[in-house]
């Protein structure tokens, strides 16, 4: 009987792990390369909220791992810990790389000693045998992105408590949060044919809403970023790559930096937004760069001579009020980001709207999208 009521007692505890544990630091891990992942790569994620900026990712297409890995179970990839998995693929490549890891301000990226179209194989590769599909390529812009990809992090002892941690340890249960995952890499071409790399996560969170009633639904909504998590991603890119896992370690490490970059919000020409950057004009297009890939721009075309990034961005398609009952259309504008230096480390970057019409709503979504990139300094 005594036995009995400590069951329950276990089972409601544990329960109420399920809904009331959500400490986001308890599900990081800080060793690189110690980090345990599950991806699932047959997992459809409904109801898939994205940003407005962003193409809502399809979930049809689900990945045949057997097409590029042997010996895997077809609906789960696991990124085992103490770098098995890594190893492996390190005997593949056999060559050693020389890769530099470099971190200014917010910014990390990596300097291989490879060509653009190598890394950019190598780089397909490597999502590919994590069980990600290949959702955007553009080698114009040296950009690819994947899909979402759904995977169950799971809670430390530490966040779960004695009495939680006890019970898991008995029943081998484990509690995870749900949360789904994809990823964006940029390469670009520097002298003696060497590739910078660039990598930047994108995570989504399955939260319960409430439709009135008992009637309950969960949704996809965006979360903040796991640096953790990227950075791990990261090493394991460069280990794919051919970089030797003990001195990536080392490369990771030695390379953090916690300089912070003030960017300031103008008003400029027109009425619209301009950013004011304290740099030179090449570092501040490194930095737009790494801005527009962190809140998911979508480029469409650029030219680092010109200074310029030429953007897509989706909006409701002006209707009257009874189509708007029946039917929702979305268009595809373009706009145009420019970068120009007017003084010695003053730069300043602004928006170009492609219509010429002048429109207030276009002018406040400058405001609006050139402060997203000030957000990420």
């Amino acid at each position: 009987m005594v036995n009995r009521e400590l069951i329950v007692l276990f089972l409601v505890f544990s329960l109420g792990g399920c809904f009331s544990v959500g400490n986001k630091e308890g599900q990081k891990q800080n060793v690189i390369g110690e980090r345990d992942v599950e991806y699932y790569s047959k997992k459809i994620l409904t109801s898939l909220e994205v940003p407005p900026d962003l193409t809502k990712p399809s979930t049809k297409n689900s990945l045949k791992l057997s097409q590029y890995v042997s010996n895997f179970q077809e609906d789960l990839v696991n990124f085992p810990k103490k770098d098995s998995s890594i190893k492996k693929v390190s005997n593949i490549l056999k060559i050693p790389t020389n890769i530099k890891v470099i971190k200014s301000n917010s910014l990390r990226w990596l300097v291989v000693d490879k060509e653009p179209d190598v890394v950019w194989e190598l780089a397909k590769s490597f999502f590919q045998f994590h069980g990600f599909v290949i959702k955007k390529a553009s080698k114009k812009t040296g950009i690819m992105e994947t899909n979402f990809l759904e995977s169950h992090p799971e809670i430390s002892n530490k966040s779960l408590g004695f009495i939680r941690s006890m019970f898991r340890k008995v029943t081998k249960i484990k509690y995870t949060l749900p949360v789904a995952d994809k990823y964006r890499l940029r390469i670009e071409p520097i002298d003696d044919n060497k590739s910078e790399v660039y990598l930047s996560l994108s995570s989504m969170k399955e939260v319960l809403t409430n439709k009135g009633g008992d009637d309950e639904n969960t949704i996809w909504q965006a979360q903040s970023k796991d640096p953790i998590l990227e950075t791990e991603m990261l090493y394991r890119l460069m280990i794919f790559l051919g970089s030797d896992h003990v001195l990536a370690k080392k490369k990771i490490i030695a390379a953090r930096e916690q300089q912070r970059l003030t960017v300031a919000v103008a008003k400029g020409v027109g009425g619209y937004a301009k950013l004011v950057f304290p740099l030179t004009q090449y570092e501040t297009w490194s930095s737009v760069s790494w801005a527009l890939d962190q809140i998911g721009a979508d480029i469409e075309d650029k030219d680092i001579k010109e200074g310029s990034f030429y953007i897509n961005f989706a909006k409701e398609e002006d209707k009257s009020i009874l189509s708007r009952l029946f039917s929702k259309s979305v268009i595809i504008e373009s706009f145009q980001i420019i970068v120009r230096q007017v003084d010695s480390n003053i730069t300043e970057v602004y928006f170009n709207d492609l219509s010429e019409e002048n429109k207030q709503t276009i002018i406040d979504f400058s405001y609006q999208f050139l402060g997203d990139i000030a957000k990420q300094f």
